[in-house]
This record gives structure tokens, sequence and C-alpha cells, in this order.
């Protein structure tokens, strides 16, 4: 199968890459991660443990990466510049990598005013790039300070990007700038606007950011309609069109409707120039994943457990 970084420095790969985002966990013990993790383990080469997503506080991300990594899959340990200064973000990368965790996504994070405390205090000691390029100054052996690590964690550094949101062609110039600090795979924001992901794609292409990175373009499942007015109304940066929003609502069936839509949004990605992969946030907690990676032509990556609540 192969880790991240061996997928992503395959010249020849055989197969498209998929990770996917564990769900959110509040509590219920290594339980409530293997739980979340059963569904989508199979199917995935690895899996975001996220960094209080979306401005909510949650377990934290390197306690969920150790549980990823102890139930016998590739954590993505996400890092957000939002709730720490280099000093802590540093010691996460650090810590994780004590646990052989070195796969590492660095994001800027959504504004406190996202999520459900807007009173917490703001940090943001550093943005992404400056965060990605601390993380490969780690891989080469050093913390900012200059003092040496040894031996230094073999890192693999990701980031994100949002291929929806203008100005458009400034978030093309902003990958190259993470590409630039060190950035080897970019997880892109969905898109419902997929004339955007093209338009992306192809300016990628045309300006040598391909080459450096690997993109994998996010694709949601959800319900229906619900999810979706929510995502346009709620989530920084995505904007869903009222007629596809529409068009999910009055289906005969609108939570297969929904469905169709990402299998739609993953062809689609998937015949894009650079794309290496997809990117998976399943909010519908069904055998989605399994439905829509069988219908892509996508291996099974791991034996399914007999335990549900287990992922091999």
């Amino acid at each position: 199968m192969g880790t991240l970084a061996e997928l992503i420095n395959d010249p020849s790969p055989a197969r498209p890459i998929v990770t996917a985002e564990l769900p959110v966990v509040d509590g219920g013990g290594l339980d409530a991660v293997r739980t979340r993790l059963a569904r989508i383990a199979p199917y995935v080469d690895a899996v975001n443990a996220t960094d209080n997503a979306a401005a909510h506080a949650h377990a934290s991300n390197v306690a969920i990466a150790i549980a990823l990594r102890q139930a016998g899959t590739e954590p993505i340990l996400q890092l957000v510049c939002r709730d720490k200064n280099r000093l802590a973000l540093q010691a996460d990368i650090a810590g994780a990598a004590l646990h052989g965790i070195t796969t590492v996504c660095c994001l800027t994070g959504d504004d406190v005013t996202a999520g459900d405390e807007p009173e917490a205090r703001r940090v943001f000691d550093m943005d992404a790039p400056q965060l990605i390029r601390t993380a490969a100054t780690m891989a080469n052996g050093r913390y900012l300070s200059g003092r040496a690590i040894s031996p230094a964690p073999p890192l693999l550094i990701g980031a994100v990007e949002n291929p929806a949101a203008p100005p458009f062609a400034y978030r093309v110039r902003r990958g190259l700038k993470k590409a630039a600090a060190g950035a080897r795979f970019l997880q892109l924001q969905i898109c419902y606007h997929p004339e955007r992901l093209a338009a992306f794609t192809d300016l990628a292409a045309r300006t040598g950011l391909t080459p450096k990175v690997a993109l994998l373009p996010t694709v949601c499942l959800v319900k229906g309609a619900r999810a979706l007015r929510f995502m346009d109304a709620n989530v920084p940066g995505i904007s869903v069109p009222a007629g596809l929003i529409e068009q999910i609502e009055t289906a005969p069936d609108p939570r297969e409707a929904a469905y169709q839509l990402a299998l739609e949004q993953a062809r689609h990605a998937l015949a894009l120039p650079g794309v290496r992969g997809l990117h998976l946030a399943d909010f519908r907690h069904d055998d989605s994943v399994a439905r829509l990676c069988a219908d892509l032509g996508l291996p099974m990556l791991r034996q399914v457990s007999d335990d549900p609540a287990v992922a091999v």
C-alpha cells in the first residue's frame, strides 16, 4: 500500500491517493476514535487529525493522531495557527514525531468568530506559509531558534488551499508560496463551482505548481440540501449555488441526489490536470465512502474487521 510520502513521491502512480478527515471527537475514549474510523479506514491512505476544526474545541490533534496510529492508520496531523504560538506548534510537531507521526498539514485557521467561543483570544503568531517553513526547518534538524534536533523528524509537509474563494488567481500564487516553503501536497477546500476548480488546476499546471505538490480536492458526502445550505451560510470560504441546493432539495430522493453530486464532483476532480487523488469528508456516516470508492474503481486498501467498532 505504501505510506503517503511514498505515494506522493511515486512518479508513475498506479491509482489515486485518498485521504479523509476523521469526524471530530469530544469524548468516549479510544472506542469513539475506532468507531469513527471504521467506515473510512479500509479505503484511505491517511486520515486527518483535525486541530479544533471550525474554531470549535475538540479532543487534541496530537492525541487523535496517536490514536489513529495505534489503530493502524497513517495520521495527518493538522496544525492551526489560530490557537497556538510558534513554541506550541513546534512542540506539537516534535511530540507527534516521537510517536512516529511525521505527516503534517499546516493551516492558518478560521477566525474564532467562526466557532462557538468567539470571545477566545486569537494567536496567529504565524500564518500557514510561515508554519510550513517552520516544519521544513525542523525536518532539516533545527528549531526556529537554531537549536539542533537530532535525529531530525522525517516530515512530509502539506497544506490547504481554497480554489473557490476570490481572488482566484491569488489562490494559485499562495499555493506556490506554500510549495516554496516546503509543502508537498495541498488538500483543496470543497468547491461547488466546478469551473473554478478547473480554472485553479489549469493555472496551477501553467505556473508550475502541480509538479511541486500533489493536489487533493475535497469531496463532501452529505445527506441532503440542509447540509449544503448550512455550509453556504456558515462555513467561511464555501459558496454553494442556490440552484444546486434547490436541485438536491426537490429531487425525488434528496439523499441519493446528494450522493450522486459527490460522485460527479469526484469524477470531475480526478479528470483535472495535476490532481493526484481526493480528500473525503463524510457527513453521512453510512456506507457512502465504500460506495464512492467502488463507483470510482478505487480498491479497498485494508480488510474490514468483523467488529464494526474496530478498523484493521
